[in-house]
């Protein structure tokens, strides 16, 4: 399918419809970053809940 190119407005051919492929290595170079390791917190549930009369039923 040929199309103009919305980034740079010059006549590309390609499968779908976006950036030609000069524009696509462009923005890949400008955008590309490394991934990084987020250190969270370990998960504690609240304790808002109090047991029913049931479950504290000894047998």
């Amino acid at each position: 399918m040929e199309f103009t190119c919305p980034r740079c407005a010059t006549s590309a051919e390609a499968e779908f419809y976006g950036p030609c492929p000069s524009c696509r290595a462009e923005l890949i170079a400008t955008f590309r970053s490394d991934g990084r390791v987020v250190e969270l917190a370990e998960y504690e549930p609240k304790m808002n809940v109090t047991p029913n009369a049931v479950a504290l039923k000894d047998d």
